[in-house]
């Protein structure tokens, strides 16, 4: 095959905290109720046997500090402030005491999400997709690499809105820690440098509108920024 019918996408990339090259985003896993409080508040049970998963397209990629418009097809945005880990070495079925060796960093994400949407698809048992995965829906700061900051167990986890907090908690109360994570979920896929994992939000999600500022900070992570303009 000599020539394209129009041009590839350019890859997605992210920016690495003291570095001037980029890490390209291959795909985004999202773990969900990973936190017992959160799950609690959402009127669910969290799952302690194993995490589940739902996915995020690359070009839902938004870098911390961005203005962006409030989504389309929505009344109800939610926030959700999470640990992201940043896969650099490619493995499958990885034993858990491995999985650390895969990680390249870290960084604070941003799970937005249409709650109503997502609702809506719950009351049906239909797929989360349009309340999760949709344009400037994952919110990302500069990642952190492991070799600098190492791997992070327990650090404050906060966000606040128009200077408010809303979230705050610890991701050492995390369901499912990092290792475990990566372990479970490479029996399903052969993860690649690239992946990004957002391991889920601790309690006191809730909405946001045009013209509100967001922001985050993980101890020892990092800090993450978002403005909603109005919508398109």
């Amino acid at each position: 095959m000599s020539s394209l019918i129009f041009p590839a996408p350019a890859p997605v990339v992210a920016p690495i905290q003291g570095l001037e090259e980029g890490f390209p985003i291959r795909r985004i896993f999202c773990v969900g109720r990973n936190y017992e409080a959160h799950a609690k508040e959402m009127g669910s049970v969290a799952d302690r046997e194993a995490p589940f998963y739902f996915n995020k397209a690359s070009e839902d990629y938004v870098a911390s500090g961005r203005t962006v418009p409030y989504p389309p097809g929505t009344k109800n945005l939610h926030h959700e402030m999470e640990l992201v880990v940043a896969i650099g070495v490619a493995g499958f079925r990885i034993p858990e005491g491995e999985a650390l060796a895969h990680v390249y960093g870290y960084a604070c994400g941003l799970d937005m999400t249409r709650r109503d949407l997502q609702n809506a698809a719950k009351d049906k048992q239909r797929p989360w997709d349009l309340g999760k995965d949709f344009e400037n829906a994952a919110v990302l700061s500069a990642i952190a690499p492991a070799s600098v900051i190492g791997h992070p167990f327990r650090a404050a986890i906060e966000l606040r809105v128009n200077g408010q907090t809303r979230q705050s908690s610890d991701i050492s109360l995390m369901i499912h820690h990092v290792p475990a994570i990566i372990a479970h979920l490479s029996q399903y896929y052969h993860l690649q440098p690239g992946d990004l994992i957002y391991t889920g939000t601790p309690e006191g999600v809730g909405p946001v509108v045009a013209g509100d500022v967001l922001e985050g900070s993980i101890e020892g992570v990092g800090r993450i920024a978002l403005t909603l303009g109005a919508a398109e």
